[in-house]
């Protein structure tokens, strides 16, 4: 019904999580010809509450990163530092450990089906938020690192979305910075007014 409702318009319909076996029993667990045979084109892997609740770690979200690519998705990969590594200030080492367990086997070619987005989960509905500045210095690094391994035309053309309490208050900053390419909008999607704020905002 959403697909039929926003065919022919700028919005894409994505999946939140997917199974990393094409099939199988896996009672209850969506793989990704089912995502693709529905007309999803995109799914986000990593989210922090997945990773929280659910147990998933790099070596897993490779295998569902591998599935994606297969079957021909797009896949928006989240990751970020919880409040104690932010505070111990290794979140570019956290960071760097997350994408490089789950994406550096991937094939240069595979990276124009990527999308990072950077959630500093510290300041996820917790009333704590990340400056701009926070948000640009981890993006930058990102890229910078995403270049170490892979170039810079690739480092330079992949998006990395911000995903941390981006809000009608700070979107129009957060977005003005040179490494931040758009955003991972959680709980402020759910209102209405807001949401559209922050799409005018970018």
């Amino acid at each position: 019904t959403v697909l039929d409702a926003t065919e022919d318009s700028a919005i894409e319909v994505a999946a939140q999580n997917m199974h990393q076996e094409s099939s199988g029993a896996y009672t209850g667990e969506i793989s990704a010809s089912m995502l693709t045979n529905a007309g999803i084109k995109s799914v986000i892997l990593g989210h922090s509450e997945r990773r929280e609740y659910f147990g998933e770690d790099e070596a897993l979200l490779a295998k569902k990163t591998d599935a994606a690519l297969a079957n021909g998705l797009e896949v928006i990969y989240c990751f970020g530092e919880v409040k104690e590594e932010r505070e111990s200030n290794t979140q570019e080492a956290v960071v760097a450990k997350q994408i490089s367990e789950a994406l550096f086997h991937l094939e240069a070619t595979a990276w124009s089906k990527i999308v990072l987005a950077y959630e500093p989960v510290w300041a996820i509905g917790t009333g704590l938020t990340a400056s701009a500045d926070q948000a640009q210095e981890m993006h930058a690094f990102i890229r910078g690192f995403i270049a170490d391994k892979y170039g810079a035309e690739i480092a330079n053309n992949v998006s990395i979305l911000y995903g941390g309490s981006c809000k009608p208050a700070n979107a129009k900053e957060i977005f003005s910075k040179a490494d931040v390419d758009g955003g991972l909008i959680g709980g402020a999607a759910l209102a209405a007014a807001d949401f559209a704020a922050i799409i005018k905002a970018i």
